[in-house]
């Protein structure tokens, strides 16, 4: 993670690596671990990228296979369950302002206005 990415970390959040929701059960995140795998055998370049509510993060097979892994644990489960529940950031508001970031954290968890 670079220094001016701080939010790379969280955009490799389990279930924004996988694209499904916090609510999925077992089998579905399976299934989407599974068929986002099978995608980089076949076109690596196809699947590589995704969105994330906090903007764009790129993956790769090994990062599906940790996020799966992650998702298998009930324990890190919930804590990734809670870390991933964020409204969307405005992707033209980071491009406007990349200052306005950490503001946009802070009003994603709450914290703005304290």
């Amino acid at each position: 993670m670079s220094d001016s990415d701080f939010l790379a970390a969280w955009r490799a959040n389990p279930f924004f690596v996988l694209e499904v929701k916090t609510d999925a059960a077992r089998i579905e995140i399976e299934r989407a671990g599974q068929r986002l795998l099978a995608r980089f055998e076949i076109s690596p370049d196809s699947v590589a990228r995704y969105q994330t509510p906090l903007g764009p993060g790129v993956r790769d097979a090994d990062m599906a296979r940790q996020a799966l892994a992650a998702l298998r644990d009930p324990v890190q489960r919930v804590t990734c369950e809670l870390w991933a529940d964020v409204a969307p950031i405005d992707a033209a508001l980071l491009e406007d302002d990349k200052s306005l970031r950490w503001v946009d954290a802070e009003r994603a968890l709450g914290w703005a206005g304290k």
